[in-house]
C-alpha cells in the first residue's frame, strides 16, 4: 500500500485510515506536541479532520485505525464499547508458558503511568492467549484481548509472572534492558464498516521484532496459535 510520510498505509477508503504503526512512535501528540506520533503525521496529509479511534503504546507496533469523518468514528467507537471488534497480537514473554488460557483481571492506574490489578477498583478486563512456540525460557503467544484498558496485555502477563520481553515498565530492568524492542506487535484487526462489509487488517510482522526472534532460533516460524 502506499507510504505516507514513512508510515504505510495498510488499507484506506472513504471512511476510514489503517496505518501501520512502528515501535517508538507515540499514537498520538504526547507533553510535547513538536514531538511528531503517527495521527499527526497522517493529519499532515489530510484537510479534513482525522479522527483517533484506539490507541497503542508507543513501544508497541501494528496495526492502528483513524476515522475520516465523525459518524464513521463513532460508528467503531461503538463497536470498540460492545466489544465485537477483534484484535490479535504476537508477543514473546518470559518464561515458559504451558497451555493456552485467559486471564481474567481488574485493571487500574496506580499513578505516575503505571498499571496494575486491582481486584476491589479495577475496570474488568480479559485476555485470550494461546501459545505458538516455547524456546529455552521464553514462550511466543497469540494474545486476543477482548477488552482494551491502558497497558492490558503488558499488565495481564506480567500479572501471571511471564512479563512481555523487553518491558521496561514490567518487569525486571536489567533484564530487560538486554532487548532493544518490546516485544508485543498488533498483529490484526476485524471490524465492521457502516455499509455492512465486514474488514480484516493485517500487519507483518517487523524486521525488529523478528530479528530478535531469529537471534533466538524462531526464524521461519508460522505465526499461527497451536490448536
Amino acid at each position: 500500500m502506499k507510504d505516507l510520510s514513512g508510515i504505510e498505509i495498510l488499507f484506506e477508503d472513504k471512511n476510514i485510515i489503517a496505518a501501520d504503526k512502528p515501535e517508538g512512535l507515540a499514537s498520538i501528540a504526547e507533553n510535547d506536541a513538536s514531538i511528531k506520533s503517527l495521527h499527526s503525521l497522517i493529519q499532515e496529509k489530510y484537510e479534513e479532520k482525522i479522527f483517533i479511534v484506539h490507541r497503542l503504546d508507543k513501544e508497541v507496533s501494528g496495526v492502528m485505525l483513524f476515522a475520516k469523518n465523525s459518524d464513521t468514528h463513532k460508528f467503531l467507537n461503538q463497536q470498540f464499547n460492545d466489544r465485537e471488534v477483534n484484535k490479535h497480537y504476537i508477543t514473546l514473554v518470559h518464561g515458559i508458558v504451558k497451555n493456552n488460557g485467559e486471564i481474567r483481571k481488574p485493571i487500574r492506574e496506580f499513578g505516575s503511568g503505571r498499571m496494575g490489578i486491582d481486584e476491589r477498583n479495577g475496570k474488568p478486563s480479559a485476555t485470550k492467549y494461546n501459545v505458538i512456540k516455547q524456546l529455552n525460557n521464553l514462550t511466543l503467544l497469540e494474545l486476543n484481548p477482548s477488552t482494551g484498558r491502558r497497558h492490558q496485555l503488558r499488565v495481564h502477563l506480567y500479572s501471571i509472572g511471564h512479563p512481555i520481553v523487553g518491558d521496561l515498565r514490567y518487569g525486571d530492568k536489567e533484564v530487560q534492558e538486554k532487548y532493544p524492542r518490546l516485544m508485543l506487535h498488533a498483529k490484526s484487526i476485524e471490524f465492521e464498516l457502516p455499509d455492512d462489509k465486514k474488514m480484516f487488517v493485517e500487519s507483518k510482522i517487523p524486521e525488529s521484532f523478528q530479528n530478535i526472534l531469529d537471534k533466538l532460533g524462531l526464524k521461519g516460524i508460522n505465526y499461527e496459535k497451536n490448536e
